[in-house]
């Protein structure tokens, strides 16, 4: 049976595209038929990090609008060859977007797919709505400060209430992903600390992702962190959040970046 889920959050910055990219990508490695839909009409960016953007013809409002067939805006990824990308129109705006639009092509990618995962554009407007209406499943992103907190409390409220499930009188299932966390500035109370953030949106913790440059090299080389280096820790974090989804049970960490001063300095030094 086909998952549905959206990755989402209130605010923009916090890792939505990067982490839509690298689930995807840990779930096709781990044997899932998986595609990443972009939702964020007029700011196309997952097909950057996915490395496709030259190959973009079709998109998600053409297959909507019935300009194109499913199969034809579909782009297989080079690396995985059970990973897909439908991307987002650069030149449309959400307005572009239906909710009938939506349902037919959410419909038609279940019967295709285990695993449909909607990359939200930030904020509550039209296409984050339609991003999450579909869904099975939630994956909420935020960063360890308070205004990302506050968001992210904002949208589990639209989960539970704008959701076709939620008009239905059930739950889609959610999960915390905490990106760009520095266990060290926790420490010292430059950010908010894991418990804090989970005591305020009282939602399952998916995973911690740790502040890494690892993330940025990865999306500039147009490629998910758990293809380009599965080794680093985001990368390792993001692989185990994905077996979480699936059901399995992993001992949760707070992973940390294993680079000494020393080689950073050096490593800056080469550059």
């Amino acid at each position: 049976m086909a998952k549905v889920l959206v990755v989402t959050s209130g605010k923009g910055g916090v890792g939505k595209t990067t982490s839509t990219a690298a689930l995807g990508a840990a779930l096709a490695q781990a044997g899932g038929k998986v595609v990443v839909v972009d939702f964020d009409v007029g700011l196309r960016n997952l097909d950057l990090i996915m490395g496709a953007e030259r190959r973009v013809v079709f998109d998600l409002i053409n297959v909507t609008q019935g300009v194109a067939k499913l199969q034809q805006a579909l782009i297989r990824d080079k690396r995985l060859e059970n990973l897909w990308l439908l991307p987002a129109s650069q030149t449309r705006d959400k307005d572009a977007l239906t909710d009938d639009g939506v349902r037919r092509v959410i419909a038609d990618l279940r019967t295709k797919f285990d695993w449909v995962i909607c990359d939200s554009p930030a904020g509550i407007e039209r296409g984050a709505m339609l991003a999450m209406r579909y869904a099975d499943e939630a994956v909420i992103v935020t960063n360890p400060e308070v205004s990302s907190v506050r968001d992210s409390d904002r949208i589990i409220g639209m989960l539970d209430s704008k959701t076709v499930k939620a008009e239905k009188g059930e739950q889609v299932k959610k999960h915390v992903l905490i990106t760009r966390y520095d266990s060290s500035r926790a420490a010292r109370g430059e950010m908010l600390s894991i418990d804090d953030i989970l005591e305020i949106l009282a939602t399952p913790l998916l995973g911690i992702i740790p502040e890494s440059q690892d993330v940025l090299r990865a999306s500039n080389v147009g490629a998910p962190v758990t293809l380009s280096n599965a080794a680093s820790a985001p990368a390792r974090a993001y692989t185990d959040a994905a077996r979480r989804l699936m059901g399995e049970s992993i001992a949760m960490s707070v992973p940390t970046e294993r680079v000494s001063f020393m080689n950073r300095l050096l490593g800056r030094r080469a550059a």
